[in-house]
Parts: structure tokens; C-alpha cells; sequence
């Protein structure tokens, strides 16, 4: 015999039964579910402040440390100064912060964040405009705020009143809707799009501008092109003919300080004479270059950063050879007086290479045992040659070397560290090295400038995009949203309104009973458009409206 097939549902089947139920795995959100997770995460407010908190704090060390970018004599005084703790800060790009890759990576997800948030909120903001103001409740008076009153106002006489207060005006059988304050969410709009579009600026000014350093003795010349550069930093669309062809020659720098008093020694102008070329075939022109006042040529910015002195020497080897002469740029060991610590580096000395370490004294004091100096002008200047040593250099070793820095290692001594130092070096004098190695002779004192050459196609949109972010912020500050309603039912007048915005309530209900007055009014100002003359007064009126008494008609009771 056949069995009937079973029909019972599973659920039907289970009753009764003693096999365990199979669990449900639950459904995972999958890599689309993830990703559309992550782009609602990332383009909320809230992570968009976040990361604009990160992109400020990621700022601060920028201006906490010296940066490559900015003064790259400072960085190499950091690391002979600090060594240990300056290659710890090295390996976290904290000399380099604003082109890390971290610094990097907050400065896109913050542009993305923005772009994510404030591009929808913007289509919405646009239909927001297109939309008409709501049609009026019923109960206008149960609003935070109405009131209701007899007069002979029709919805029209309504309608022309509040388009006088600038109002978005939609009328209807009995009733008036008027709308104010669309400029709030403009502004705002202004606000972060301008936040947006000066990410951009800064990006593109990054792309295709670029930057460099470069040391300049007083008397020598710069040319601009990449080989010239100390330190050059590129965009990835910067090439070498992007360079503007321009040059100058340092005629002369010149600082004065204040020379007397409890402010000795403080700067008070610092300034370097330029003959600049525009172009190869262009005449000269000189030019003043100062501080935070550069020199401008198309649009390409050379800054005046930073200023020192360079002693002139002249080293003879041991075989009685001229093995260098000229100025040696010395790096500021105390900025007050400008004592300076000079590394003199002479690769062609016979018959081994010399290394020397030597002090520049601006203004020269002593005690007799030890020298310092105690102004930072060049009054009294003096050379101490406190170190010496022969041997390899290591400069063919491939390794770069800072010519701040003088590395001894695996160098023979020549004077005795422990011994206290020989008396400094006035302009003319001599010093001869031990053991017949030469002799290095202080000859006279030149200055040296750091500028630095920008090329920053971005300048100007950020400019522009700064202005509108502080158009947009005092828009969205200022300007308050609100909405005013009237119901006009024979001679029975309802007004009821509305603010939009938290914390405008005072200033609304100001401007709230100026607007009923003004609807109370039965006649239109005289300078009015929509003015018209008054109606001749009726028998059973009790007063007719005098012409000097505006408001005073028979509805004001």
C-alpha cells in the first residue's frame, strides 16, 4: 500500500520531535556591507571633526621643531646637539611634518570626510531653497508664538506687508506662509565648502609648486635651477623648466642691534642687498630683501629666513700648499650674541686631509683664561681653533655628510683636548697646527643668508577660500531662521510663529511684535509701494486715521 506523501511544514514536523534543531548562522554584513559601513562612518560629522582635531594637533610639532623645510641650519644644530634624540624624531618625520606620509594620510581622509559630508548636504540645501514655505495651521495661536486680532487686513494687504520685511511669501484661500532665513544654512554651507575648497588649494599648491633652501655668502650668486638648491622639494608635476629663470647676486647683508642698555644685542632690522636678474637677457635691479617682505618675481616668493656669519681662512697644508681658502658658513650656537661653532673640512691637504673645529667670536670679551662674546655685531671678531685632525675625511665613502659636522672617526688628534684652549685668532692672525700638518690664518669675516625660494600655485584660491569661510561663519552666526503664518478669517487676524534655530527665541519675539504691529496697521506706510490712499471715513467709524498719526485707525483699539 502507498503512503500519502507528508505535507506538514517543517515547523509542523518538529512538533514532538527529539532531533535537535539545526542553528541559524547569522548573516554577516559581507565586503559591500562593510564598505558602505565605513564610507557612513568616515563621512559623518563627527569623524570629520575628529579628524580635523588630528590634523591640528599633527600641526604642533611643526612648530615645536625645527623643520627641513623651513631652516634646515636649525635641524643640523639639533642633531649635533642632540643626536640620539634627534634621530628618534627623525624616524618619526617630526623634522619633516608636513610632507609625512601620516601627515599625508589625516590631511586626504579629512578632504574626503568634508567632501562626503558637505557635497549631499548641499543638494539637499538646494532643494531645501526650491521649496515653498508650508501652508498655515489651523490653530496659529497654539504656536510659541501668536496672537490674534480684529481688523480689515486681507490676505493680500498681508502678503505685500511681509515681502516688504524680505520674506518668502506663499499665499492661500485665507491664509499668508512667509519664510525667512535660508542665508543660516547657506552660510554654513559657505563655511565648509570653503574648508573644503582650501584642502584643495593647499593640495594642488603641493602638486605643482615647489620649495627649496639655499645658503648665500655675501658677494657670491644664486641661480634659479635644481643643482643650486642645499635643499629642494618638489610637487610630483614639478619639472626643471617649471623653475622661473631668475638670479640675483648678495651685494650685502646688513643687521643692527641695539647697543646699549638692558636690551643689548636685541635685532632691531635686518636687511640683504640683491641684484637681481628676472630673466638671463633682463637689466639687473637691485633690490632690499627683508624679513616677511620677499622678493616676488612671477609669482615665485624668495623668503630672507635666516643669517650668519662666515669667517674667511686660508689653510696651508704640510707641504706649504694653499689646500682651501674662502668664507666657511657657521652655524649660530647662541643666538643672543651669534657665538658660532665653524667646521672647516679641507679634503685636498698634503700629505693627509685636514679636519678643524674652530668658535667665531662676533665681539670678542676674556678674563684672560677663557673668551666669549657679548654682542652680536662683528665689532671685535675673533677665531678660536679649539680641534684639529688628519687622516681620511671619508668622503669618498659614499656615506652623505653634513658640512656642519665633522666626523673624526678613525682620525689622528692633533692638539690636546684636556689642555685649555689657545687664545682666538684676530683678523691677520695665524695658527700653526702641531707636528708640521700647516696652518690655518683668520683673514677677515663675511655674513651668509638662508632663503628660501617658493613656487605656490595654491596661494591665492586659499586666500579666497579663507575669506569665504569667514563670509559663511558670520552668515551662519548671524542670521536666523524663522517662519511667520497669518490666518485671516472676516475680520479676525490670527499670527502665529516659529523659529528655527535653538537659542534665538529673545530676538525673535522682538522682531515677532514689530511684525504685528505692522500687520495690525490698516494702512501701508506712505513711502510704500503698495500704498494706497485711505478710505473716507464711514459714518459709524468712531476716528478716522490722521495722516501725522500713523496706527491709529479704528482697528488699534
Amino acid at each position: 500500500m502507498t503512503l500519502p506523501p507528508d505535507t506538514r511544514t517543517p515547523a509542523e514536523t518538529s512538533i514532538g520531535s527529539t532531533a535537535p534543531e539545526e542553528p541559524t548562522r547569522p548573516v554577516g554584513l559581507g565586503v559591500i556591507g562593510w564598505l558602505r559601513w565605513g564610507w557612513r562612518t568616515l563621512t559623518t560629522m563627527r569623524t570629520a571633526l575628529i579628524l580635523l582635531f588630528l590634523f591640528a594637533l599633527g600641526s604642533v610639532p611643526g612648530s615645536i621643531f625645527p623643520q627641513r623645510g623651513v631652516d634646515p641650519d636649525k635641524v643640523a644644530q639639533y642633531f649635533q646637539n642632540s643626536p640620539t634624540e634627534a634621530e628618534w624624531l627623525d624616524r618619526f618625520k617630526l623634522f619633516d611634518v608636513f610632507t609625512s606620509p601620516w601627515y599625508a594620510a589625516i590631511y586626504l581622509l579629512l578632504f574626503i570626510s568634508l567632501a562626503g559630508c558637505v557635497l549631499p548636504r548641499a543638494f539637499t540645501h538646494v532643494k531645501e531653497i526650491r521649496r515653498k514655505p508650508p501652508a498655515a495651521p489651523r490653530n496659529l495661536t497654539r504656536l510659541p508664538y501668536g496672537e490674534a486680532f480684529e481688523g480689515d487686513l486681507t490676505v493680500e494687504e498681508a502678503a505685500a506687508r511681509l515681502r516688504r520685511k524680505r520674506f518668502r511669501v506663499v499665499t492661500g484661500p485665507d491664509w499668508v506662509a512667509a519664510e525667512k532665513g535660508y542665508l543660516r544654512e547657506t552660510g554654513n554651507l559657505f563655511f565648509h565648502l570653503a574648508l573644503l575648497g582650501l584642502l584643495f588649494a593647499v593640495g594642488a599648491g603641493g602638486l605643482y609648486g615647489y620649495r627649496g633652501n639655499v645658503l648665500v655668502v655675501e658677494g657670491d650668486g644664486f641661480a634659479n635651477t635644481v643643482a643650486a638648491y642645499d635643499r629642494f622639494m618638489p610637487g610630483q608635476r614639478v619639472t626643471a623648466e617649471s623653475l622661473a629663470p631668475f638670479s640675483f647676486t648678495l651685494k650685502d647683508f646688513h643687521a643692527t642691534y641695539v647697543d646699549s642698555g638692558e636690551k643689548l644685542g636685541q635685532p632691531l632690522d635686518y636687511g640683504a642687498k640683491l641684484s637681481v636678474k628676472d630673466t638671463p637677457s633682463s637689466p639687473p635691479r637691485d633690490v632690499e630683501l627683508k624679513v616677511n617682505d620677499p622678493l616676488d618675481v612671477n609669482g615665485t616668493l624668495t623668503y630672507l629666513i635666516g643669517h650668519g656669519y662666515a669667517p674667511v681662512v686660508k689653510v696651508t697644508d704640510g707641504k706649504g700648499q694653499v689646500a682651501y681658502e674662502g668664507p666657511v658658513p657657521c652655524l649660530v650656537d647662541d643666538q643672543a650674541t651669534y657665538t658660532s661653532e665653524c667646521t672647516i673640512k679641507v679634503p685636498d691637504a698634503q700629505p693627509a686631509q685636514l679636519g678643524i673645529s674652530a668658535r667665531f667670536f662676533p665681539t670678542t670679551a676674556t678674563d684672560g683664561k677663557t673668551w666669549w662674546s657679548i654682542y652680536p655685531g662683528a665689532d671685535n671678531p675673533s677665531l678660536q681653533v679649539y680641534a684639529a685632525y688628519k687622516g681620511d675625511l671619508g668622503l669618498n665613502s659614499g656615506q652623505p655628510q653634513s658640512v656642519y659636522v665633522l666626523d673624526a672617526t678613525g682620525m689622528e688628534p692633533l692638539l690636546n683636548m684636556s689642555e685649555p684652549p689657545h687664545a682666538p685668532l684676530l683678523v691677520g692672525g695665524t695658527f700653526e697646527l702641531p707636528g708640521g700638518a700647516g696652518k690655518v690664518q683668520f683673514t677677515g669675516v663675511k655674513e651668509w643668508i638662508t632663503i628660501q625660494v617658493t613656487r605656490d600655485p595654491g596661494r591665492i584660491p586659499a586666500l579666497v577660500a579663507a575669506a569665504v569661510a569667514v563670509i559663511g561663519l558670520v552668515l551662519s552666526l548671524m542670521v536666523r531662521r524663522r517662519r511667520v503664518w497669518v490666518r485671516v478669517t472676516g475680520r479676525k487676524v490670527a499670527v502665529g510663529g516659529l523659529t528655527r534655530t535653538e537659542g534665538d527665541g529673545s530676538a525673535f519675539s522682538e522682531e515677532f511684535a514689530g511684525l504685528v504691529a505692522l500687520l495690525r496697521d490698516s494702512q501701508d506706510s506712505p513711502d510704500s509701494p503698495d500704498s494706497q490712499a485711505p478710505p473716507a471715513p464711514q459714518a459709524g467709524d468712531r476716528a478716522a486715521a490722521s495722516p501725522t498719526e500713523p496706527g491709529t485707525g479704528p482697528d488699534e483699539e
